[in-house]
């Protein structure tokens, strides 16, 4: 089981920058892709980012596309998963969630969810 807690959100201002993290620990050697999401007030779960085990490919919905930047690293016991948000738009603003995807066997995956954390863009 891996646990993932997400810091970083805020409240800041249209243009601002803000940078996600997202702590995995536990059976973090399960973790194959991980994701950001996101949910704006009165929508749907988004997916905003994706970026695989070896960190060689990664993917951006159209909407964050030249904006976000999703990146991981990790160390001896954890796995840390980062959102670079640039040129923040009032649309941005949603409860942004961490996602990883578990091999718990040969042909067996899960999903762990993170709480999630609040970004408000606003003037």
């Amino acid at each position: 089981q891996v646990h993932l807690v997400e810091s970083g959100g805020g409240l800041v201002q249209p243009v601002d920058s803000l940078r996600l993290s997202c702590e995995a620990s536990g059976s973090t050697y399960q973790i194959t892709g991980m994701k950001w999401y996101r949910q704006a007030p009165g929508k749907g779960r988004e997916l905003v980012a994706s970026i695989n085990s070896g960190s060689r490919s990664s993917n951006y919905a159209n909407s964050v596309k030249g904006r976000f930047t999703i990146s991981r690293d990790s160390t001896k016991n954890t796995v840390n998963l980062y959102l670079q948000m640039n040129s923040l738009k009032p649309e941005d603003t949603a409860v942004y969630y961490c996602n990883a995807r578990l091999q718990v066997s040969i042909e067996s995956y899960v999903e762990e969810w993170g709480q999630g954390t609040l970004v408000t863009v606003s003037p």
